[in-house]
């Protein structure tokens, strides 16, 4: 199995792309595949990416935002720097982790969180949505009125109420699965536009984007 796992990797034009390219992971192309479609990423924007490790989101974004935006990832695991990357050391999840981000509210949150694999795909997928929940709650936190929120998720029957959880906190909710995943994957890609607001990010509403 591992090994045939290796030699389709090899294979993965994506996956050679990559490292022709010196990016940490072929998730780059994921995001940016998202970015050309929903234009989530902006010079002067802040980002905040969760389960960012090894880097690949966060290179991207921070390349995208410029000096004048931020990239804060947040990851358990170790994250060798970047340029323009502030890195917290965190779970998602954990109550402490808000206040460490700061007071100042983000553009854009990015969730590239996957559970742990079980092997039994009902498990898997429903600690999957348990982590896009949690990611959205602490986005719900963060994001400034208008904000986008992108999270990884593993297909399932307990998507729909996903969908209808960030549609209650967002404007516009869109499923979509960018070319760099694997076809044989479950996974797909649930992004949000025009964040509704909260009390925590202190700027009137605005607008939903035209997406």
């Amino acid at each position: 199995m591992a090994r045939r796992f290796v030699e389709e990797r090899r294979r993965d034009p994506f996956y050679r792309a990559a490292q022709a390219q010196g990016l940490r992971s072929r998730a780059a192309f994921k995001l940016d595949f998202l970015d050309r479609r929903f234009r989530l990423l902006r010079p002067g924007r802040r980002v905040l990416d969760l389960g960012a490790a090894p880097g690949g989101w966060s290179v991207v974004a921070a390349e995208r935002v410029g000096p004048h935006g931020e990239v804060v990832a947040v990851d358990l695991r170790p994250i060798a720097p970047v340029p323009g990357v502030r890195v917290v050391r965190g779970r998602v999840g954990d109550p402490r982790l808000r206040e460490r981000l700061g007071s100042a509210p983000f553009d854009v949150v990015l969730s590239g969180l996957s559970p742990r694999i079980s092997g039994a795909y009902a498990t898997d997928h429903a600690r999957s949505v348990g982590l896009v929940r949690d990611a959205l709650r602490l986005a719900e936190t963060v994001l400034r009125p208008g904000g986008s929120f992108a999270a990884k998720v593993f297909d399932g029957d307990l998507v729909p109420d996903l969908e209808e959880a960030m549609a209650r906190a967002f404007y516009r909710v869109h499923r979509t699965k960018p070319p760099a995943s694997r076809g044989a994957s479950s996974e797909l890609y649930l992004v949000a536009v025009g964040f509704r607001g909260g009390s925590d990010a202190g700027v009137a509403p605005s607008p939903a984007p035209d997406i």
